[in-house]
């Protein structure tokens, strides 16, 4: 059961590592939806690359054209990117320090590849494992019942979960065939337990907390298949949330949701060494809508 708790604490900043003949063999994956790059940008997200180290950066919600992307904000990464064909809609990508090996943009939906959704990247870090590593952003939803009901939109949710969740299965198998550790971070748009939203009682019947959406997410996640690794590290604990509404005394209080995840295959998953979200201190710091979700990989 969730009550309401004091604010989670804060996630650690300074990087785990662990070293072997003195040199660090950690890899920093955060995942980040934007909720608008440029605006992200004019927010600090450069400044926060810049402080947090990060080796890899899953980005959701990136609305924006290829040709005004403000790439001098990541000088040291490169972005592999899916616009989609929505202007200033979606749109996700993956910043990285190492040139993808492979590159594929969607999962194979006819109905849902042109909105920029999914995108998937191949990755040979120089240490550790190869990876396997996509961003997505799974669509908002709605409810089925009450003032803000809109069926046909729950039902879209349903489709793009179902079509993506058997894609999902396909890569993941096809990741470890190829010997890779597979991770899909973004935002599912899903708080999956009680554990994963604050006020989880008011919000049985309000889209991200359907029990269809949390029964998909119940069968994604298996020991052997993939785990959600913010909650391996900490497990039966409230939080850490990741989404607070602007409006409000919300992000204050820790009134929120915890719907952006880091997903691995097993092994990636037992590497990870400490992780959660990169909360800001205040609300006028915030970025997005979102906070970053941040792990450390000993690899």
């Amino acid at each position: 059961m969730r009550a309401v708790s004091a604010l989670a604490p804060r996630l650690d900043q300074r990087r785990a590592s662990v070293s072997v003949a003195g040199v660090s063999t950690t890899l920093r994956i955060a995942s980040a939806n934007v909720n608008g790059i440029r605006a992200c940008v004019r927010r600090g997200f450069d400044a926060w690359l810049a402080r947090r180290e990060p080796d890899v950066v899953a980005v959701q919600e990136v609305r924006c054209p290829h040709d005004e992307l403000p790439a001098e904000a990541w000088p040291e990464h490169r972005l592999t990117y899916h616009p989609g064909l929505l202007a200033g809609r979606n749109g996700v990508g993956v910043l990285t320090r190492w040139a993808p090996s492979a590159v594929r943009m969607g999962f194979g939906s006819r109905a849902f590849d042109h909105e920029g959704r999914y995108l998937e990247v191949d990755l040979e870090p120089p240490s550790g494992p190869a990876l396997r590593v996509g961003s997505l952003y799974v669509p908002k939803g709605a409810s089925w019942e009450g003032p803000d009901a809109d069926p046909a939109k729950h039902r879209r949710k349903l489709r793009f979960l179902a079509s993506f969740g058997s894609y999902l299965t396909r890569a993941r198998r096809e990741a470890v065939r190829q010997g890779r550790e597979f991770l899909v971070m973004g935002d599912f748009n899903i708080a999956h337990t009680e554990l994963d939203l604050t006020n989880w009682r008011a919000n049985q019947r309000n889209s991200g907390f359907l029990p269809d959406e949390r029964a998909w997410f119940d069968r994604m996640l298996t020991p052997r298949t993939l785990v959600d690794v913010v909650r391996r590290l900490h497990p039966g604990r409230p939080g850490p949330n990741s989404w607070w509404t602007w409006r409000g005394q919300a992000f204050a209080k820790d009134t929120g949701w915890r719907i952006d995840y880091h997903l691995a295959t097993p092994g990636l998953a037992a590497a990870a060494i400490t992780g959660g979200t990169d909360r800001e201190e205040s609300y006028e710091q915030r970025m997005s809508d979102h906070s970053p979700v941040v792990v450390d990989y000993a690899v």
